[in-house]
């Protein structure tokens, strides 16, 4: 099943969980129909769409892990219930309270590759985030800003790690390896270990890893899972070993962080 994340390949016609595999440039539309315009806007566009589908290919000094953007970002970021990045460019500049402080969306792109990327962060300046930020405001275009993308995140914090190798040994190994460690990387992800996400990615958090498999795996029959089998699924994930996060204790520093962040962090509210 491929358990979470990463891409792990969820889509019936494609192994990146795109529904008619990764559109070609000519088809590229943004949500209101719009195509890729031409000149320097639409080779920028097309640019930074190439980077979320080959992240480790294209910025190999930025990424630590053997995932791409897209491992977590279905369907080029354009996947209901994958974590979906439609809309975004017109959520920030945000309040978060894991930083406690108002972001720019270079800040949030630079949290995934410090985390779910586990490398370095791009300068705002950088050309590839100009590349970037350009395709995320194209795949943003109609979308209203009140907009929110559909909750991915469950409601339990918990569940039955022995129960949860059971469903990846079903479920998973197949895609990923009974080590968890991937195959034909970066398509089929490894889910823990040294080319894996760090501790601090959102994704290491059970209930938001726990719903990503609920609506997205096995990468055959997406959906088929039970709530419980996905808890315990994500739950078994999520206690094997990853790469730490450097500065990790000092998220959610107004003591407010989410019930199930795996690390300790800033002081609580008195």
């Amino acid at each position: 099943m491929a358990v979470v994340l990463v891409l792990a390949a969820c889509a019936r016609q494609s192994p990146d969980g795109v529904a008619n595999a990764t559109p070609s440039d000519s088809t590229l539309r943004a949500p209101n129909g719009d195509l890729v315009p031409g000149g320097d806007l639409g080779r920028s566009i097309l640019r930074g769409h190439a980077i979320l589908a080959a992240t480790r290919d294209s910025l190999p000094d930025h990424v630590g892990s053997s995932l791409r953007c897209t491992s977590c970002h279905l369907a080029d970021g354009r996947g209901e219930n994958a974590l979906p990045l439609t809309g975004v460019y017109a959520r920030f500049p945000q309040y978060r309270s894991r930083a406690a402080t108002v972001q720019r969306l270079e800040d949030r792109i630079n949290d995934c590759f410090l985390r779910s990327l586990n490398g370095t962060a791009l300068a705002f300046d950088d050309p590839a985030m100009r590349d970037i930020v350009a395709y995320l405001a194209f795949i943003s275009r109609g979308v209203p800003i009140a907009d929110q993308p559909p909750q991915v995140a469950a409601g339990a914090t918990t569940g039955d790690t022995v129960a949860g190798l059971r469903v990846f040994v079903a479920q998973c190994a197949r895609c990923h390896g009974a080590d968890g460690g991937g195959s034909v990387a970066p398509v089929y992800p490894p889910l823990w270990g040294a080319k894996s996400f760090n501790i601090g990615a959102g994704m290491a958090r059970v209930r938001t890893a726990s719903a990503f498999v609920k609506h997205n795996m096995p990468f055959d029959m997406p959906g088929t899972l039970t709530d419980v089998d996905a808890l315990n699924v994500a739950a078994y994930v999520m206690s094997r070993p990853r790469p730490d996060f450097i500065g990790k204790e000092k998220d959610w520093p107004n003591g407010d962080a989410p019930p199930d962040t795996p690390y300790k962090t800033g002081p609580k509210k008195p």
